[in-house]
């Protein structure tokens, strides 16, 4: 019996296929039976490349021992995850066994030196009257033929992927020994071996195999013939063998097939109890009280059954993950519940969408909706109208009025949309079922920083996820390196870091049309991030061009100049309106790092509440930890003689933002945000880092070219790795609902806050202004409060009221409130006033007694007042003075521009279009119309030279003007 492995791809040394013990929980191999003739002259288990004896058995294990194991790991821990359906191990039996014919004596020694496990055999009856002759050898050898093929095939059995194995894969059914003759059974005297059948008789008297010993020349006795019912005792031991039946049967049948519903009931468990524990009237191990949340956030009102139910989540996912099958369907729903678990509890909580930054959005859409334009200059937002555009759209065609549960419900739903993009990505690299999946619950679990609300950069996050996917799917690119290695430098360290095994999987052929039709998608989705957030392009232009320096993409370098190029030509032509007066808030932040930086981490992590900074420095842990074990697991796969580039891509290409400007204060946010997917994915080598078993599918699978020696036992280290990597998760998942929901205090809108502006809201005709409380006065400081929900152009949230530590002093906000026009509030909410005792250490009692104070001044009026807010307004104005009409959004001389301007804009078209077309003809292939796209590209320079001279133009130009 000959093992051949069909789905190897592995190379050692100049012997290009090995053979190794089939191993189903090692090597993922499915066993296959064929049927064609040994070749003579070669021993069972023998190949005819292999060298007789000990040597090939020697050579397997050797192999086996080497792949096991990598730096104290089975290289096969995760491979047994990725067993594909056709992969097969082929064992070669004798042909004689499926035509119908008796096997001769040789097939007959073939198959006992292949059995390793006996079995009864009963032997032919006899008579006493026959004798030694040609007819009882010819029945001796089919009796020995017969022994041979009942232990061949309970071998095959015990060495079916069905049939019972150990942990380590081996066989563990235990040989069952031949009954002791009894003088009814015993065979005939068999005939001395005569000199030309000795082959035969050495051949068939194998060690595998016990063999009948004939005793000695001996009268011939009467023996009465053995009846043909003889097997009857086997066949009755039959029954007991088969599995009981009754209820007892029912229980260990169900038992046994534990591993298929358990993990999907403790899934739906968890969730159930999740949202009863959320949703039901608080009790002592049930529901949420909102005044309970204090500074660590709404973890602190959690009941305890939520974080029970998370926990039944997170081991539901291990249990399935840690099986030998790829259950996509079921761990992407136990993802997906694990996400409406912890990035839907804002929504399951909370009376009214969480996030004050939330309505201001809301308020975009509804102008566009209601104007049919945008506006830049009521908000530097609206200079990328993308996103609101087209939410305006679906309202009104939908006819939504109200968008009070899309708000509510965003976080969850974009976390969601998010999933779909990553899991793509995570089937382009070379990695084990075991290390995808605990990489896309990483994603979930880390990415507390909460930029998926109702939001253009949560929108465009999900382009930039389906941006990569579609570069690493269809355009991806994996090219081994062919160059020798330089002998010494930076260049050898270079070289062998090329030479190493890709961690991605390239396109193995895709139709034109599809490429075609993919390339166009991937230049809509940068144009639609264009138009609608202010970063993301530039992360998308990042990595694709880093991918072309490290050759990981078929495309070409026209296309980074095509959109970069869109890049700027929509900041210089759409959005002047913005940078034509602030120039130096635009740029001067360029090549600070160090001030970016301080401004996104040392800023976060001051305050004064204890618990409330325990949630800062859970978030920075958050980050040290996931940064850590990116790096481990980028170490480990090195080690194993992988290179994960496009990983290492996604980590480093957004940390380049910190030379570009602070951003508001949150460009910190926005760089953990977009290098989560590169984090996410090397940190699940850190537990898995090995290699899946081999495929005949090569796009899926791959087999380790780093061997080493086994060092631990390779079961115990597969068992430990799910074991850390669960714990990790269980420690991910507590800490996240710390880290997202730590500002819940303040982050979070009552319905009395909303109320208090719907009031404003009534009564802003024709205009209105609210000051909001600031503890000093500055720019990039966000009200704290639902604002801009409706009637941006009219209701001006632009004046700050300053307010000090002693409540009782009230001098600067009634001074600021006193300068403004009439139908001008001064707002105190819950929000604002948590927001001042968590950051800025206020006295717990400083709201109410804010407000008391309000109440006592005789220059102030309270025309509005709820337990989470109040309105105050100037009592006496000067007799005629009347509210003021709102400040118009639109320019009445138009946008400023320059002389160069239509120069430009027909340089740009021209350059888009003879890259686009560059780029279209390069599909194709490397080969085709050669002349034709140099022709294009002697039209593409030189316009491109010209539209960014004219783009720099209009900077300088427009700048020096106004």
């Amino acid at each position: 019996m000959r093992m051949v492995n069909s789905g190897s791809s592995d190379v050692r040394g100049d012997k290009e296929e090995s053979e190794v013990p089939f191993d189903p929980d090692a090597t993922g191999v499915i066993p296959r039976l064929t049927f064609d003739e040994e070749p003579s002259g070669r021993g069972p288990g023998q190949s005819s490349g292999e060298p007789a004896g000990d040597e090939a058995p020697a050579e397997r294990a050797d192999d086996k021992g080497d792949g096991a194991v990598s730096d104290g790991e089975a290289s096969a821990d995760d491979g047994d995850d990725d067993r594909a359906a056709d992969q097969t191990a082929t064992f070669r039996i004798p042909s004689a066994l499926h035509i119908g014919r008796p096997p001769t004596a040789k097939e007959a020694a073939d198959l006992s030196t292949a059995g390793t496990v006996s079995m009864p055999v009963l032997s032919e009856p006899e008579t006493a009257e026959d004798g030694p002759g040609p007819e009882d050898d010819t029945a001796a050898g089919a009796a020995e033929a017969t022994r041979a093929v009942s232990r061949a095939s309970v071998a095959l059995g015990a060495d079916a992927p069905g049939g019972p194995q150990a942990e380590d894969g081996s066989s563990s059914a235990a040989p069952v020994a031949e009954p002791a003759p009894t003088p009814a059974s015993t065979p005939a005297p068999a005939p001395a071996a005569t000199p030309e059948r000795a082959p035969e008789s050495g051949a068939a008297s194998a060690p595998a195999a016990a063999p009948i010993v004939a005793p000695a020349a001996a009268p011939e006795p009467a023996v009465e013939p053995v009846p043909v019912a003889a097997p009857a005792p086997a066949a009755a031991s039959a029954p007991a063998a088969a599995p009981k039946g009754g209820v007892m049967g029912r229980i260990g049948a169900l038992v046994a097939s534990a591993p298929k519903w358990l993990p999907v009931l403790l899934v739906l468990e968890g969730l159930v109890m999740y949202v009863l524990a959320l949703k039901v009237p608080p009790g002592p191990f049930r529901g949420v009280d909102p005044s309970k949340i204090d500074g660590l956030g709404l973890i602190s009102a959690l009941p305890p059954t939520a974080f029970l139910a998370i926990l039944i989540m997170i081991v539901s996912f291990f249990v399935t993950v840690a099986q030998s099958t790829d259950r996509k369907f079921l761990l992407l729903f136990q993802i997906a519940a694990i996400t409406f678990a912890l990035h839907g509890a804002g929504a399951l909580v909370a009376s009214e969408p969480r996030f004050p930054t939330a309505y201001i959005h809301a308020g975009f859409v509804e102008f566009i909706s209601r104007t049919g334009e945008s506006a830049i200059s009521i908000d530097a937002r609206m200079g990328w109208p993308g996103f609101f555009a087209l939410f305006a759209f679906v309202t009104k065609a939908a006819g939504i009025e109200d968008m009070t549960t899309i708000l509510q419900w965003t976080p969850l739903l974009s976390n969601l949309l998010y999933l779909l993009p990553f899991v793509l990505i995570l089937r382009q690299v070379v990695a084990t079922t075991r290390a995808r999946w605990f990489a896309a619950l990483l994603f979930v679990l880390v990415q507390w920083i909460g930029q998926d609300y109702f939001s253009p950069q949560g929108f465009t996050f999900a382009l930039y996820l389906a941006w990569v996917a579609i570069l690493l799917r269809w355009f991806g690119r994996v090219e081994p390196r062919t160059k020798p290695i330089p002998p010494k430098g930076l260049r050898k360290l270079i070289g062998r870091l090329d030479a190493m095994t890709p961690g991605e999987l390239a396109n193995t052929g895709t139709f034109r049309a599809d490429k075609l039709l993919m390339f166009m998608l991937l230049v809509a989705l940068f144009l639609a991030s264009v138009a609608s957030h202010q970063i993301t392009p530039f992360m998308m232009l990042g990595v694709l061009t880093a991918f072309l320096i490290v050759k990981r993409t078929s495309l070409t370098w026209a296309l980074p100049f095509f959109l970069g190029l869109a890049v700027l030509a929509w900041i210089s032509y759409m959005t002047v309106g913005f940078w034509s007066s602030q120039i130096d808030a635009i740029f001067g932040g360029l090549g600070n790092i160090l001030q970016n930086l301080r401004s996104n981490t040392g800023d976060r992590i001051e305050g004064s509440d204890p618990a409330h900074a325990l949630v800062l420095q859970a978030r920075l842990g958050i980050l040290v930890v996931i940064l850590s074990l990116a790096a481990t697991g980028l170490v480990r796969r090195l080690r194993r003689g992988v290179f994960d580039r496009s990983a290492l891509i996604l980590l480093c290409v957004p940390v380049l933002a910190l030379g570009l400007q602070s951003y508001g204060g949150e460009i910190g946010l926005r760089i953990y945000m977009f290098a989560l997917p590169g984090a996410c994915l090397l940190a699940a080598y850190a537990f898995f880092p090995n290699l899946p078993a081999d495929s005949a599918d090569v796009r899926e699978e791959t087999v380790p070219l780093r061997r080493r020696n086994v060092r631990f036992d390779p079961q115990l280290t597969k068992k430990l790795s799910v074991v850390l990597a669960a714990c990790f998760a269980v420690l991910f998942a507590f800490a996240f609902l710390m880290a997202r929901y730590g500002n819940e205090k303040f982050e979070r809108v009552t319905t009395g806050e909303v109320e208090a502006l719907h009031h404003v809201y009534a009564n802003d005709k024709p205009s209105a202004r609210v000051l909001y409380l600031v503890p000093k006065l500055g720019r990039e400081v966000t009200p704290t409060m639902p604002w801009g929900e409706r009637d941006v152009e009219i209701v001006s949230f632009n004046v700050q009221a300053l307010v000090h530590k002693d409540p009782t002093q009230i001098a600067d906000a009634v001074k600021a409130l006193q300068e403004q026009p009439r139908n001008s509030y001064l707002m105190v909410s819950r929000g604002q006033v948590s927001y001042l005792q968590l950051n800025e250490g206020y006295p717990a009692d400083w709201g109410e007694r804010f407000r008391a104070a309000l109440d006592a001044s005789p220059d102030l009026k309270r025309v509005y007042s709820n337990p989470d807010a109040a309105l105050y307004t100037w009592k006496k104005f000067v007799r005629g003075t009347e509210t003021p009409e709102p400040r118009p959004y639109k320019t009445p001389r138009g946008e400023p521009t320059s002389p160069w301007t239509p120069v430009g804009i027909a340089a740009l078209g021209l350059t888009w279009a003879t890259l686009f077309g560059y780029e279209v003809i390069r599909l194709n292939g490397p080969n085709r119309a050669r002349k034709a796209r140099r022709r294009l590209l002697y039209l593409a320079i030189p316009s491109f030279v010209v539209a960014f001279a004219v783009i720099i133009e209009r900077f300088l130009y427009i700048a020096a003007n106004n």
